[in-house]
């Protein structure tokens, strides 16, 4: 188990941006973190006095930055900075997310690695209940 004071370092979000609170479970594939930040009030991605459910690909992408920071800082580097360029299959099973009571648990599991892109496939699940699932893909920024 990683605190967020572990690698929040690693990725590019910062104050209430930076979604994802703990990391469980990692290896080379797959991450497991859990949030809890969809029921703060100051989440900056809340509207018209609700967060939905469309933002947890924002968890999945988070939690995709997290694992390619920890990999990257294993490998004694810094992960490359990328942008999300697509998302695929995304199901959402509940409208908003904000009336949630406790943790989320979030999964990232890498698809693939070209060096220069990223994809994973992510879900989020809340008390056992799957909430969104899809695919995210990223590209290396150009430096």
């Amino acid at each position: 188990m990683l605190a967020k004071a572990q690698w929040e370092h690693l990725i590019p979000h910062r104050g209430a941006m930076s979604l994802l609170d703990t990391v469980l479970d990692w290896d080379d594939e797959r991450i497991h973190l859990t949030a809890t930040s969809h029921a703060r009030a100051d989440n900056p991605l809340r509207s018209d006095g609700m967060l939905r459910a469309l933002h947890l690909c924002e968890y999945g992408a988070q939690a995709m930055a997290v694992h390619g920071g920890l990999l990257a800082q294993r490998a004694s580097r810094v992960a490359a900075p990328g942008f999300l360029v697509s998302l695929r299959g995304v199901e959402l099973h509940v409208a908003r997310i904000d009336d949630l009571a406790g943790a989320l648990a979030v999964f990232a599991d890498r698809l693939l690695d070209s060096g220069t892109s990223w994809q994973y496939a992510f879900r989020v699940e809340h008390a056992g209940e799957l909430l969104a699932a899809g695919r995210a893909a990223v590209i290396h920024a150009a430096p």
